[in-house]
């Protein structure tokens, strides 16, 4: 059961352990986030310049660019990006220090995975554009917090991509959104942009919205609804 905009959610995994850093993106994607990994504090920061994270999980050991060094320019630049950090220390001055550089949150190591996932979750709702419950245009309802659609009362059954690209579309409120847009948003950076992940993923939207038609593709441009 996916939690209303966990989909979209966009989570970079900065751990120098690597085997530690894929475990964590692979239990995040399975929660439905787009995830991204990096294993130096250096790469955390160029990430974090190129993207626009809802969340970082940052380990305070990084190498090249310390944790604590990421954090305070995160927190520099007014970045929206929530700070998660991890440590191996659960010693009460290395939390305190931690959340006086502006971290919004602290797990220390070894954590229990489901606490991880949850934490995410509970910093999301913090740092999310405010997302109306219910998305409506020309007879499509969507709802984001059951996450359900209908088009004319009919129910649609998206699979959680589909819904994503659906609630950008009418989000946009009759604009263009690109496909790059949508890369960034519902897929993460590995997702190779020359693999017609948004095609294909738009005609399967089409099919199941039914006719008469309603995703519009502008030249060169994107899509609209």
């Amino acid at each position: 059961m996916h939690e209303a905009g966990d989909i979209t959610m966009r989570v970079l995994v900065a751990e120098d352990e690597e085997i530690l850093a894929e475990l964590v993106a692979t239990g995040l994607r399975r929660a439905g986030f787009a995830v991204d990994t990096v294993y130096s504090g250096d790469a955390a920061l160029a990430y974090l310049g190129l993207h626009d994270y809802d969340v970082v999980v940052l380990d305070r050991d990084l190498p090249r660019v310390h944790g604590d060094d990421v954090a305070r320019r995160l927190v520099a630049s007014g970045s929206r990006t929530r700070i998660l950090m991890l440590t191996a220390s659960g010693a009460m001055e290395d939390r305190v220090a931690g959340l006086d550089l502006g971290a919004d949150d602290y797990v220390a190591k070894p954590f229990e995975f489901p606490e991880l996932v949850s934490r995410v979750r509970a910093l999301r709702r913090r740092s999310a554009r405010p997302v109306p419950p219910q998305l409506e245009r020309h007879g499509i309802r969507l709802d984001t917090v059951r996450r359900s659609a209908l088009r004319d009362g009919r129910d649609l059954d998206l699979s959680p991509k589909e819904f994503t690209v659906l609630q950008l579309l009418l989000e946009a409120d009759g604009g263009t959104v690109s496909a790059e847009e949508l890369l960034e948003r519902a897929w993460d950076a590995n997702a190779d942009p020359f693999t017609g992940a948004v095609r294909v993923c738009m005609s399967k939207l089409r099919a199941k919205l039914g006719e008469p038609a309603l995703i519009r593709t502008v030249q060169g441009v994107g899509y609209a609804l």
